[in-house]
């Protein structure tokens, strides 16, 4: 398996960073898209990326706006993001692939998933967002502070915050509008891919209730909960993460050592 290379791709006028690693010789199809959050990047997803990659084409996305990206002239919808998902992929060349979004990446992949639903046959939502009983910015905001106190590792908050402060303020509080007012529960019903809920056990941003609830208004959802860990479950229990897509897709079971992802 070759290391991670970075293309940079446009979509309808708005410019991401998708880094792809090839897996072993005669992988099958389809391979598997990693999709970061708010104000996130790939940087948090780089474990699991190297994971997967040694059973199974992976490719991971820097969005329009996040990261190095260049930020859009305008505010992107859940929709325009999941189209950038859709339209970037199919530039590389892939026609089908297993979406695993990550915190409002849920919504992205969520999206794309009712876009192209011949293109995704797996969906994978790692501490969705936003579970409308804590539906205010304030109560959101004391759940991911919450989280990097006492439930996220130094080296998985170091990422998270240099990448918050990579994607800066307005951009961040002009993507939290769009996170907030996504309609997550109707929309997941539309899903008609198999879903995995997946969620760190001790995370306050996608608690149990939330992440059952959706799994259950999925046509066919599964849950799960890796224990030992909080919202950013892929960096710290990435190996449980990467045993848990395998199994619920049935994908790459002959499991690699995979390679190092780029900056």
């Amino acid at each position: 398996m070759t290391d991670a290379v970075r293309r940079e791709i446009a979509v309808a006028g708005h410019t991401g960073h998708v880094f792809a690693s090839k897996g072993p010789g005669g992988t099958p199809a389809p391979a598997v898209v990693l999709i970061h959050g708010i104000g996130a990047s790939h940087r948090y997803l780089r474990r699991l990326h190297r994971l997967l990659a040694g059973s199974m084409d992976t490719y991971s996305i820097d969005l329009p706006g996040f990261g190095a990206t260049p930020r859009p002239g305008h505010t992107l919808s859940v929709a325009d993001h999941a189209r950038y998902i859709l339209g970037a992929t199919e530039q590389f060349g892939v026609g089908e692939f297993v979406l695993v979004g990550h915190s409002m990446g849920t919504q992205f992949a969520t999206e794309a998933a009712l876009q192209s639903p011949g293109r995704i046959p797996y969906l994978v939502l790692m501490g969705p967002v936003v579970d409308p009983q804590r539906g205010t910015v304030a109560q959101q905001a004391l759940a991911l502070g919450r989280d990097a106190l006492f439930y996220e590792s130094p080296s998985s908050n170091a990422l998270v915050f240099t990448d918050y402060l990579r994607c800066g303020p307005v951009w961040y509080f002009k993507t939290l509008k769009v996170m907030m007012e996504y309609p997550m529960a109707q929309r997941i019903t539309g899903v008609t891919a198999p879903v995995l809920v997946l969620r760190g056990a001790n995370d306050p941003v996608a608690d149990a209730d939330w992440s059952c609830r959706l799994a259950g208004l999925a046509d066919r959802g599964q849950f799960v909960e890796v224990q030992g860990t909080g919202h950013v479950v892929q960096h710290t229990r990435a190996v449980a993460v990467r045993d848990a897509i395998l199994a619920f897709t049935g994908l790459g079971l002959e499991v690699g050592t995979g390679g190092s992802l780029a900056e």
